[in-house]
Order: C-alpha cells, then structure tokens, then sequence
C-alpha cells in the first residue's frame, strides 16, 4: 500500500512555491480544505503551460479533471509560506495522474516542531486529455508527454504503470 504521509520533498522534482492567503483560513484557523484544489491546479498548470508549452486558451488538446483526492496530515495556515512538488505518479496513452505533496517552507518551518520535508497533504487528479472541440479522448502530443515523463523519472516512486 502507498503511503502518502511518508512523501518527503525527494520526491518531488517540480515545486511552486505559493503564499497563503488570509481568506485562505477557515473558522478553524487553518486553510480550508477546497484551497488544497485550487494549489493542486497551480502547480499542475504552471507545468503544463511553462514547461509543456501548453496554451489554454489556443491548445488543440485540453487535460479534463476526471478524479481528484487529498490526504491531509498536518494543518497549514496564513501566514505559512507552502512549496507544492508535483510529479506524476501514472501516465497512459491519453491520461495523467499528477500527485502534489504540499510542504510548509523552510522559512515558515523554523518556527515549529514541525519537519520542513514532510508533506502537510498530499493530493492530486488525473487528466484525461481531449480535443478542446469535440470533447473526444485523444493521445498526448509528444512535447507533452515527453515533459511529464520528466516528472516521472525523477520521482523516487516505483516505475510508473500505463493506464
């Protein structure tokens, strides 16, 4: 069985470093758990558009969320100052499953007990990639999926299974 609160930064080979916000809190005073979403669609997007050369508005092809999951260990909040790694934990023919670890910097760390390399949640969603017209499943152009290959290799995870 996976065990996603052992994740550590390792294994991670992209990261996005995101401030939280005050309206990211809830009335428990700690981030709200649809803020986890919102942080696994920036980082994802980041890559896709930086380093994948997507274009969400001109791209023939778009990734469509098909599932998503979030497993929380330990609870951020405003001010904390979060590094969110992302790699890829499945990658098929038309499909993508990203896994992003959320860890509190360094910086927001040095104030608590609290372990800078161990994941606060670690969450993510599979992509099923179609034509932006049609809404049809399609495969994954080469740029693309040679780009989240990268994310794959570098991961400490075991090999990668087709989908």
């Amino acid at each position: 069985m996976d065990d996603k609160k052992r994740r550590l930064r390792t294994d991670y080979p992209f990261f996005l470093t995101y401030r939280t916000r005050w309206s990211d809190n809830d009335q428990y005073g700690h981030v709200n758990n649809a803020i986890y979403y919102h942080l696994f669609d920036a980082v994802v997007n980041t890559y896709l558009i930086g380093q994948c050369g997507m274009d969400p508005m001109k791209s023939k092809h778009v990734g469509l969320v098909v599932s998503s999951f979030c497993e929380f260990f330990s609870p951020v909040a405003f001010p904390d100052v979060l590094d969110l790694g992302l790699r890829v934990s499945r990658l098929g023919a038309s499909s993508v499953t990203y896994e992003v670890g959320v860890f509190k910097s360094k910086a927001s760390s040095e104030e608590s007990n609290e372990a800078p390399d161990t994941a606060c949640a670690v969450g993510g969603y599979t992509h099923v990639f179609v034509e932006s017209t049609s809404r049809r499943s399609t495969q994954m152009s080469g740029q693309l999926r040679s780009n989240l290959m990268k994310l794959a290799r570098q991961s400490s995870a075991p090999a990668v299974p087709k989908l």
